[in-house]
């Protein structure tokens, strides 16, 4: 690139000194720093530094370069001492306050305007449009919406406008509104500051409100930014019929071609979950940019379709569209979903490619991926090959060791986040009180539990009651459990009975149980999974007609349980297997393999768990056991995969005792690496051991 050439100027020493008028025409020329450093120099040796129109032109080009600091500099160099002071008026702190805030620079900003007004310059209705977007706290926000009166400027459309915005992005949608209502005159951009306000604030039926006001008006056209707000809102509220309204509107309006609207539109039929919609809007887009195809990506994995999601991704590079971040986090998260390592492995060698390999977001995502795909090697590599991390990153890695029962683990990356100044979140003690459940430490859980808010200020919610339950009910406290959900002081909810009801199971407390299933049968009276867990209870006590009037209970209120299925990916290809499956090609050579297995592990030792044999009676509850979907995919990756290699297998529920037990002898017999990852958790299993401890 050739460098830009030197603007020509009129120097001190030729006859025809450079005017005022020229000078301020070469401003408006200026294209790059080097230009403006030279008029800088020249307005100097020319004394024309105290001229206010060309001293805030050369403010405002600093500024469009982006050398806010040298705007600064400029600034202060024309102190109370120096002729340059009648340079300072309302229009230069106005232009100065309007860059510090367009550079996210709030408290310089307030700082200069608090600096102006000790001058007695008063500030017009530029200025409090300019200064409002600063005010980044309500106290702030008031005093200068009291500012705002004393000077008159409250009906001024564009000052209102700015007030609106300031309460909104603080959180104060009441304040917001009532100077919306107030306002004399309404612009587009006093509707917009309120309708993505609502939004913003999670109010998404008032937001739709405010737009068909703005609609039945009918005096203002509404903008893309109007539109894509309302969609966003309709898209969040799950309102698919009024967003199909909206669309109407919009073809109506002939901004259907607009790639911002067209993507908001994408966006709220994927999440209302109408995707054969957001699908034909897709076709229909000729040149898709890369929001375009993230917005399709994050669609299939808002739906739990991982798969598309990846093939989405792959079709985008080969159309040569460079992914951005958020195109790596989506594609990384649906990876996760499948527990696909190939997939996210060859993702991560797209990510080192293209250069995001020190992005801290897609970082994080990394992490989880590898942790979800039952790497943890990986996860924790990932982590390490970034020096700068956040709080997202501190609690993918930490998750990732609670997900694979490394409690230990968990508590030190605690206590190292903490060390390096990291805050944790409210997720991050999600994580830390369930690596405590799974381990048995009651005392080190309530330690955080009481930490959380005591030193952090973060208000417990559901998640953390349930882990506190969990904790107690795992170690048999189960009176003590069920005392402390019942003084929670917020509602619990399905996941805190649910604690309960899982302990109780583990325990074998049927009356107990019994209540608790009942409780919960009224809260989500579709989930099979209570009632499986009380049927099994009653079964395993003998009480086969109880268990079989749970049953009956079950088809009463058309409660299907869901079937076990248990996949393993081998060379690029899923295997799906069910109980007692015999669909597969190598069904012979897979239960031949299952025999072999079952006098070998006797040999060493086992003994069969026949209570995991629910509905079976007899001999057959031990041949049953055989059977399990788990010991199938294992036995299909002994057969196929290469000697050393990892067998990696997930499973839709949770994996039971006996085949727990059966994969630890496995691993010890053959040698082999074997990683299931139940509905739970992750177990890793290497010479006999698991790495939960046989406690989950």
């Amino acid at each position: 690139m050739r460098a830009p050439l030197p603007l020509k100027l009129v120097t001190p020493r030729q006859s025809s000194p450079t005017s005022p008028t020229q000078l301020s025409t070469l401003l408006n020329c200026a294209k790059n720093l080097k230009h403006v450093s030279q008029i800088h120099a020249h307005l100097i040796t020319q004394n024309y530094l105290a001229n206010p129109t060309l001293f805030n032109s050369l403010l405002n080009l600093y500024s469009k370069c982006g050398q806010i600091s040298q705007s600064l500099t400029l600034f202060s160099s024309s102190n109370s001492k120096t002729h340059f002071d009648n340079t300072k008026n309302v229009f230069t702190y106005t232009s100065l306050i309007t860059q510090l805030s367009h550079c996210n620079l709030p408290c310089k900003a307030l700082t200069f305007f608090s600096e102006m007004r000790g001058r007695n310059i008063f500030p017009n209705h530029f200025t409090f449009s300019a200064v409002l977007p600063s005010c980044c706290d309500t106290v702030v926000g008031k005093q200068m919406h009291s500012l705002v009166r004393k000077h008159g400027f409250e009906s001024d459309v564009f000052v209102g406008s700015a007030l609106v915005d300031m309460y909104a992005r603080n959180g104060e949608m009441g304040y917001a509104r009532k100077v919306f209502d107030e306002l004399p005159a309404r612009n587009l951009v006093s509707w917009n500051s309120v309708i993505v306000g609502f939004l913003r604030n999670g109010c998404f039926d008032e937001a739709i409100g405010i737009f068909t006001s703005l609609i039945s008006e009918d005096v203002i056209m509404p903008d893309q930014v109007s539109f894509s707000s309302v969609l966003s809102a309709c898209a969040n509220a799950c309102e698919v019929e009024i967003g199909r309204q909206v669309h109407g509107i919009v073809v109506k309006k002939g901004m259907e071609y607009l790639a911002y609207v067209k993507n908001s539109l994408m966006d709220m039929y994927c999440k209302c979950g109408v995707f054969d919609d957001a699908e034909k809007l897709f076709r229909t887009v000729e040149d898709r940019d890369v929001v375009t195809w993230n917005v399709m990506v994050m669609g299939f994995v808002q739906n739990c379709n991982f798969e598309d999601a990846c093939n989405y991704f792959w079709v985008m590079r080969r159309e040569g569209i460079s992914p951005d971040e958020a195109s790596f986090s989506t594609v990384l998260h649906a990876a996760a979903g499948i527990a696909a390592l190939d997939q996210g492995t060859l993702i991560h060698n797209q990510i080192i490619k293209t250069g995001f390999g020190r992005n801290i977001c897609i970082a994080s995502s990394l992490i989880t991926m590898y942790a979800k795909c039952g790497s943890l090697v990986d996860a924790g590599r990932a982590f390490a090959e970034n020096e700068n991390h956040n709080v997202v990153s501190w609690t993918a890695l930490i998750s990732a060791c609670q997900q694979h029962g490394s409690a230990d683990q968990v508590i030190d990356l605690f206590e190292d986040m903490l060390r390096a100044g990291v805050k944790p979140d409210y997720i991050t003690f999600v994580s830390v009180l369930s690596a405590c459940g799974h381990t048995g430490r009651v005392d080190d859980g309530f330690y955080y539990f009481n930490l959380m808010s005591q030193r952090y200020n973060i208000t417990p919610g559901p998640e953390h009651y349930a882990c506190i339950v969990d904790l107690l009910g795992r170690v048999g406290r189960l009176h003590e459990a069920r005392r402390f959900l019942e003084t929670m002081p917020i509602e619990p909810d399905v996941s805190v009975w649910g604690a309960l009801l899982g302990a109780c199971r583990k325990h074998g407390n049927l009356d107990m149980g019994r209540e608790v299933a009942e409780r919960l049968f009224e809260l989500e009276p579709d989930n099979p999974g209570n009632y499986v867990l009380l049927g099994n209870m009653y079964a395993r006590r003998g009480r086969l007609e109880e268990a079989n009037e749970v049953r009956r209970l079950m088809g009463f209120n058309r409660v299907r349980k869901e079937p076990g299925c248990s996949w393993l990916d081998v060379k690029n290809k899923t295997y799906v297997f069910i109980a007692h499956d015999r669909s597969h090609s190598m069904s012979n050579e897979i239960y031949e393999m299952l025999k072999k297995m079952e006098e070998l592990v006797k040999q060493k030792g086992y003994v069969p768990e026949i209570q995991y044999a629910i509905n079976d009676v007899g001999k057959y509850k031990e041949k049953s056991l055989w059977y399990h979907s788990e010991k199938l995919a294992l036995a299909y990756g002994l057969l196929t995969l290469p000697v050393g290699a990892p067998i990696r297998i997930k499973k839709n529920l949770r994996t039971c005792g006996d085949c727990h037990i059966v994969m630890k002898f496995a691993s010890a017999i053959f040698r082999r690496e074997i990683i299931v990852r139940d509905i739970n958790r992750f177990h890793r299993f290497v010479d006999g051991l698991c790495s939960c401890g046989d406690y989950w």
